[in-house]
């Protein structure tokens, strides 16, 4: 997942203060964040003047899932004593998500699965939007006013991400038909979520606040593009003749294959 962003000094202290994110690496106007020993979830580069993309296709959040519910509280405590201006606190059934928005309004959720014996099989049916039980949360903790928060926990990974598109039947289409995910849940036509081996979702996509609408145009912070991880060199090569079969040439990147959505969104196949 790589983001344009304004201000990358601001950014970077957004990230590691409120968020809990570390700093991997910071080299020519950009820098690769992860949480505690981990590898890089996130990659911001630097476009000084960049606005919000509001309005556009493009990123609605990106989704860091931690290993467990404690570590969900302990980020909630965390960012009721800090002060975290937060956007949304939600319960979708398979999980609990907070909701909030960095500096240039890219949206962020964080959030712990509930057990996958609950949810799994039962996504369609069950996946909504209700409030989050923010007592019973916090009572994960023995005292949330003094619980420590030491930034992201080890084994925080990117859970998934949410795209805002012009269109969800032809975002169906392109994500099941040619890039090959499941589809997981629907919402009529303004919401879809896809996934690969019965996770609730990994790709989500609606049009709340971009029917019809176009890719974000040049000066604007957004989406540089969003990583599909597959299993392996044969598995990408299979997607990439998908694509290619589909009307569209990959485009060749030192990081692998870039391929976009109906929406313009750029998808980096790793």
């Amino acid at each position: 997942m790589e983001l344009t962003v304004a201000d990358l000094d601001h950014s970077l202290d957004y990230y590691r203060d409120e968020i809990g994110l570390e700093v991997l690496a910071r080299e020519d106007g950009r820098a690769s964040l992860g949480g505690h020993g981990g590898s890089e979830l996130l990659g911001l580069v630097e476009e000084p003047g960049a606005r919000p993309a509001d309005g556009y296709t493009g990123l609605f959040h990106f989704a860091l899932l931690l290993p467990e519910r404690r570590d969900l509280a302990r980020w909630l405590a965390h960012a009721g004593r800090d002060r975290v201006q937060l956007t949304g606190l939600s319960d979708h059934f398979v999980s609990e998500a907070i909701y909030l928005r960095d500096p240039d309004r890219h949206g962020i959720e964080i959030y712990a699965d509930r057990p996958r014996e609950i949810w799994e099989g039962k996504v369609m049916e069950r996946m909504t939007t209700a409030p989050l039980d923010v007592e019973g949360l916090l009572g994960e903790l023995d005292d949330p006013t003094s619980e420590p928060f030491e930034g992201m926990p080890a084994g925080t990974t990117m859970g998934h991400v949410h795209l805002r598109v012009s269109e969800i039947p032809e975002t169906i289409r392109f994500y099941q038909g040619v890039l090959g995910f499941d589809l997981m849940a629907a919402r009529g036509p303004q919401a879809a979520f896809l996934s690969a081996g019965g996770y609730h979702h990994h790709v989500g996509a609606n049009t709340w606040e971009s029917p019809g609408a176009p890719p974000p145009p040049a000066g604007t912070a957004a989406l540089r593009h969003a990583t599909i991880v597959l299993p392996d060199e044969d598995s990408r090569d299979e997607v990439v003749a998908r694509v290619t079969d589909a009307g569209q040439e990959p485009e060749q990147t030192p990081a692998g294959p870039v391929v976009r959505d109906p929406s313009g969104n750029s998808l980096l196949l790793s």
